[in-house]
């Protein structure tokens, strides 16, 4: 998320209550988790085996919940608990704002542009070209819809990220405040879920197709021109690149990479990233011709042991 205004590591500490450790003139421009962190970025640790990580990351003042030496080019906010502290600052910087009316006032739609009935447009959505929106949808806030796109009745896009830190006596969540980004002659099916970034954006790419019943996770990028059938389901962070195929019931786990041409057959799982321009079955899936030879042997196993039960008597 950019912030719209320049704030120093000494106001950041002052809203969270922290302690300035380097240069308190230190200017921010943006507040984001490590895996979406860019230069004059914000983000936070509360783990000790990523502290190496985030010192090393594009961030330059860093959330942190021990107080130690730091790199010449970042300055560390110290506070007890850095997962807390960020959420504050979302509240903060991108507050909760109720809608009262369908369509809201902030919302942008091109005239060209078809709103179906009782279509939810939320704050500073925007809607291009030629796009159609089917009646019963909603778009949460923030949500960047480009030119000639096809979203089908009952589908919901920008819900929050499904994300939460485990507590003694509850689960916290993690705020979001990231955007969905459709972009240019995608279709969205009926029915489908798509999840907002918890900072960054969730995007869906030029010419991609998903077919009803779609969920699609927080940060979730998927490229140009993939096809995605019922019933997928892509968990957060994931990458997947152009001309990809997932047929029906895929499950994708989270932060992975499936590299441009893959073709994953349906009801496999996907626990490890897939190269390129290859095709995936199975749960893990692994190279299809692979399971398809593996399951062919298995198949003559029983006939085989026969045989050899026949020869030993």
């Amino acid at each position: 998320m950019k912030i719209t205004i320049t704030l120093t590591a000494r106001e950041i500490a002052e809203i969270i209550e922290g302690e300035v450790l380097g240069d308190p003139d230190k200017t921010i421009t943006g507040i984001n988790e490590i895996h979406k962190v860019e230069p004059g970025d914000l983000t936070f640790v509360d783990v000790e085996k990523y502290y190496k990580k985030v010192l090393k990351s594009a961030a330059n003042t860093i959330l942190i919940n021990k107080r130690m030496e730091w790199p010449v080019d970042k300055t560390l906010i110290y506070v007890e608990d850095p997962f807390s502290a960020y959420n504050k600052l979302v509240r903060h910087f991108a507050p909760f704002e109720p809608l009262n009316q369908n369509i809201s006032t902030t919302a942008v739609v091109h005239p060209s542009a078809v709103i179906e009935p009782n279509v939810i447009l939320g704050h500073h959505v925007t809607v291009g070209a030629y796009s159609r929106i089917r009646a019963n949808t909603v778009i949460h806030e923030n949500t960047k819809i480009g030119a000639n796109v096809t979203i089908h009745s009952g589908t919901v896009i920008g819900t929050d990220a499904f994300y939460y830190k485990t507590r003694p006596e509850t689960l916290e969540k993690m705020l979001s405040c990231g955007r969905v980004i459709i972009e240019d002659n995608a279709e969205i099916g009926a029915c489908c879920t798509i999840d907002r970034g918890v900072s960054g954006d969730t995007i869906i790419g030029e010419g991609t197709k998903l077919d009803n019943q779609v969920h699609v996770g927080h940060g979730v990028v998927i490229g140009k021109q993939c096809i995605v059938a019922a019933q997928v389901g892509i968990a957060g962070k994931t990458i997947i690149g152009d001309g990809v195929k997932l047929w029906g019931q895929v499950g994708v786990s989270a932060r992975l990479h499936i590299e441009d041409g893959v073709e994953v057959f349906a009801q496999s799982g996907v626990s490890s990233n897939l190269k390129a321009n290859k095709q995936y079955f199975g749960a893990p899936a692994i190279e299809a011709k692979e399971w398809f030879s593996d399951y062919r042997a298995l198949k003559r196993l029983p006939r085989e042991v026969s045989e050899l039960k026949g020869k030993i008597s």
